[in-house]
């Protein structure tokens, strides 16, 4: 099985597969391999390109040769260390948070020694949550053999993992949360719907966010993923927005009352499961109001409409659970058996650690 690599100075030769997958993928990737990562998403700088398997399966592909300051979605060592240090805001106990920034601090060195951020990442679109489009063992396998060899240097992974890939170290990343709106018992749909019927009670309306909206909905998104969470989520851009509004790549609805965009949020789906990578809403505004419960009610319900499940990413545990979210654990895939024993420690020991230290914690804290 044949895989190739197409980047800026050749894209315009990939032969697209004329599939529904095939012709997302060229939507979307086009723009970002052309115009460079950094005018879509500002915190991530990297050498993006797109791989081909068996002439029908379209994955993105980032290459990090070790650069400092990535967003978590393309830099392991952000994602593991600065971003896991910033989390351990929310544990109630100092004691524990003591501990815990000092066994980072020994992990973070670590990272640097086996040089963690010399990584490809395959099937990366810049997103917190990568949804796969049909792909098989022998794709994955392709993808690996060629990749290993075009970037001997490199560890190889593949984002948003579930299951297992054979010959992959298996790096617990976050614990996320899948949803069935169509599938909910009865007490976890009222819930949901006595949230949607809120939009009306307080003076909201659905709307099509258009371009001209696009520095609003960053600025909703800022606001929730940067400014109140971290400012290593991907920064994205008002060239993102209007881009993938143009492209139809992500659907953008709002929530707007008084002719003032108050809630956002941008979904796509593949393969039967729909996620939002854009999502946010006036902070500023009481709690009370209920824009979060809103938005996410909408999000059930467009689930709903469309037939599909909902990946409803990390964070909000209990609000989630309680509207019918299963947890699961989401990983990194990451083949690194062609690397020298200094490379390959540093994620073996990863692994190790996250798996009996970090998910203990997640689960204990919802994290």
């Amino acid at each position: 099985m044949k895989a190739e690599l197409y980047t800026r100075d050749d894209l315009g030769e990939l032969p697209w597969p004329e599939t529904e997958d095939g012709a997302y993928a060229r939507d979307y990737l086009v723009p970002l391999v052309e115009g460079g990562t950094e005018a879509f998403v500002g915190n991530v700088a990297t050498t993006y390109g797109v791989l081909l398997v068996d002439g029908r399966v379209v994955l993105p592909v980032s290459v990090n040769d070790g650069e400092q300051g990535n967003a978590w979605v393309c830099s392991p060592y952000t994602h593991y260390v600065t971003y896991a240090g910033e989390e351990l805001r929310v544990l109630g106990s100092g004691v524990l948070r003591a501990v815990l920034a000092a066994a980072l601090s020994a992990l973070g060195a670590l990272c640097r020694w086996s040089e963690l951020d010399r990584v490809v990442l395959v099937n990366n679109w810049l997103l917190s949550t990568n949804l796969y489009p049909a792909i098989e063992p022998a794709h994955e396998q392709a993808a690996i053999r060629f990749l290993r060899e075009r970037f001997p240097g490199h560890a190889v992974g593949f984002c948003s993992v579930n299951r297992r890939i054979d010959g992959c170290v298996m790096v617990p990343g976050r614990r996320i949360y899948l949803v069935r709106p169509g599938e909910q018992g009865a007490r976890q749909r009222k819930k949901w719907r006595r949230d949607l019927r809120l939009i009306e009670r307080r003076g909201y309306e659905v709307v099509r966010p258009g371009e001209d909206d696009a520095a609003r909905v960053v600025e909703l998104y800022n606001l929730l993923y940067l400014d109140k969470y971290s400012r290593n989520n991907p920064q994205f851009t008002e060239r993102f927005v209007r881009e993938t509004m143009r492209a139809g790549t992500i659907t953008y609805w709002a929530l707007a009352r008084d002719g003032r965009i108050s809630g956002v949020l941008g979904y796509f789906h593949r393969d039967g499961t729909l996620t939002t990578p854009i999502f946010g809403y006036d902070t500023a505004l009481p709690q009370q109001v209920g824009l979060y419960r809103m938005l996410s009610a909408l999000v059930y319900q467009i689930a709903v409409d469309e037939g599909l499940a909902v990946n409803d990413s990390a964070g909000a545990g209990e609000f989630k659970r309680l509207r019918g979210g299963v947890p699961e654990t989401e990983y990194r895939a990451v083949h690194v058996g062609h690397l020298p024993w200094r490379r390959r420690t540093g994620w073996v020991v990863l692994a190790w650690l996250l798996d009996r230290v970090a998910v203990p914690v997640m689960r204990r804290y919802e994290l």
